[in-house]
C-alpha cells in the first residue's frame, strides 16, 4: 500500500516536471514573439495573443489526467474553463484594440492566477510549488496592473510578453525543484 501510495505523487511529480519544462519553452518563445511584435495587434500578435491561452487548455488536460489522485484537479477543470473563456473573449477584444485586449487579458490574469495559487497550496507535498504560488499571486497583482493599463494612452502588450516570460521562469523553478523534491 504504501509503494502505490509513493508512486502516484511521484509519477504526478514527474508529469509535471516534463510539463513544466514545455510551459518554460513555450512561454519563452511566445514571449520573444510577442515582444517583437507588440507594436500593434497585427495578424501574427493576434494569433499569439489567442493561442496562449489555448496552450493553457492544452497544458492544464494533461495536467488534469496526471493529477486526479492529488485532488488538484478540479482546480485545473476550473482553469481549462477560465482560459477556453479567455481564448473566446480575446478574439472578441481584438477588433477592439490593445486596451480592450488588456483587460481581457488582466481579468483571466486575475482568476487563473487565484486557481493556479489554490492548486499549487494543494501540491505542496509533491515539492517544487513554492514557485507556483509566487507565480499565482504574482498573476492576480499582474493582471490587476493590465486592466488599469488598459485606460492609459500608451498602453503596450509589450507587459504581456514580460508576464509571460516570468510565468515560463517561475515553470522552470518548479520543474528543477520537482526534479530534486524527495519521493518519499
Amino acid at each position: 500500500m504504501t509503494t502505490t501510495a509513493s508512486a502516484a505523487p511521484a509519477g504526478v511529480a514527474a508529469t509535471l516536471r516534463r510539463l513544466y519544462f514545455v510551459r518554460f519553452g513555450f512561454a519563452l518563445v511566445w514571449a520573444v514573439l510577442v515582444f517583437l511584435t507588440a507594436s500593434s495587434l497585427g495578424p501574427l500578435t493576434a494569433v499569439l495573443l489567442v493561442l496562449y491561452p489555448v496552450f493553457d487548455v492544452a497544458a492544464a488536460i494533461v495536467d488534469a489526467r496526471s493529477s486526479r489522485a492529488g485532488g488538484s484537479a478540479a482546480g485545473l477543470y476550473v482553469n481549462i474553463a477560465i482560459s477556453t473563456l479567455a481564448a473566446a473573449g480575446l478574439i472578441f477584444a481584438l477588433t477592439s484594440g490593445i486596451p480592450a485586449v488588456l483587460r481581457v487579458w488582466g481579468a483571466w490574469a486575475i482568476v487563473a492566477g487565484a486557481v493556479q495559487l489554490g492548486v499549487a497550496v494543494r501540491r505542496l507535498r509533491l515539492g517544487g510549488q513554492w514557485a507556483m504560488i509566487a507565480s499565482g499571486g504574482i498573476s492576480v497583482l499582474a493582471g490587476a496592473s493590465f486592466v488599469l493599463m488598459a485606460g492609459k494612452p500608451d498602453a503596450s502588450l509589450a507587459n504581456v510578453a514580460g508576464y509571460a516570460l516570468l510565468g515560463g521562469i517561475f515553470f522552470l523553478v518548479s520543474a528543477v525543484r520537482l526534479g530534486s523534491a524527495p519521493r518519499s
